[in-house]
């Protein structure tokens, strides 16, 4: 399959293309699939880091569509990581419900970058959701003995089974039901967090990935009210309502 105009401008922006092999996928709730995958050399010529991502190519009523997903459990030594599909209408959704032993899927590496803070903060403060939760547990595992506080958005019941790799010893899960197309998420986050904050906002660093428009609420928030530099904020949006 080609890759259309976006795939010439990521050659032009030196992306670098793989084919990767389902190994297998498991089926972690009624909405959420997980993937495994061997890397066609991918991740012994690109490296890995925290929150890696890959842009991957579905077939979308016969034109080449490309989303971006992050790697679960990258091992170069293996050549194997994981994917981990928050299931909805959609193109890379089907594929993932379909995916069996032996199917392939083109990956273009172009764009990932993730430098974990030197030295580390003295508190992180982590919002995401199912689509996030890949990166989410790839940011926890990269700094394990960092203390956290994780507000994690479960839109559906099913998503209050997903495993967030948070320790009982350093880290603090808070998971939030979706309301109010996020809003409700962005109030608690609000109201908590002048009370874990400290003296000095610089010391802490906040990684936010849920939904677009939330995650502009709230990193407007937490750098104008709390004064938050914008050095010490990592902030995507995953999604978008429709």
């Amino acid at each position: 399959m080609g890759h259309g105009w976006e795939g010439v401008v990521l050659k032009l922006m030196r992306g670098k293309d793989f084919a990767c092999t389902v190994t297998g996928a498991e089926q972690v709730t009624d909405r959420y699939r997980r993937v495994h995958l061997t890397d066609g050399g991918m991740l012994r010529a690109t490296g890995v880091h925290p929150t890696m991502w890959v842009r991957l190519w579905f077939e979308n009523a016969g034109k080449p569509h490309q989303r971006a997903y992050t790697l679960v459990d990258p091992d170069p030594v293996a050549g194997t990581f994981s994917l981990e599909f928050a299931l909805h209408e959609g193109c890379a959704s089907d594929w993932a419900r379909r995916a069996r032993p032996g199917d392939t899927i083109e990956a273009t590496v172009q764009g990932t970058g993730f430098t974990v803070p030197d030295p580390l903060p003295s508190r992180l403060f982590v919002i995401g959701d199912p689509a996030s939760l890949p990166a989410v547990n790839s940011l926890l595992d990269a700094m394990p003995g960092t203390p956290a506080t994780i507000w994690f958005e479960t839109p559906h019941e099913s998503d209050a089974g997903l495993p967030v790799r948070a320790r009982a010893d350093h880290h603090e899960l808070r998971r939030v039901p979706r309301r109010d197309a996020g809003a409700h998420l962005a109030e608690e986050v609000r109201a908590a967090l002048p009370g874990l904050l400290g003296d000095d906002p610089a010391k802490a660093f906040f990684w936010i990935a849920c939904d677009a428009a939330t995650t502009r609420t709230l990193t407007s928030r937490i750098r104008k009210e709390l004064a938050v530099p914008k050095e010490r904020v990592n902030a995507l949006g995953y999604w978008r309502t429709v």
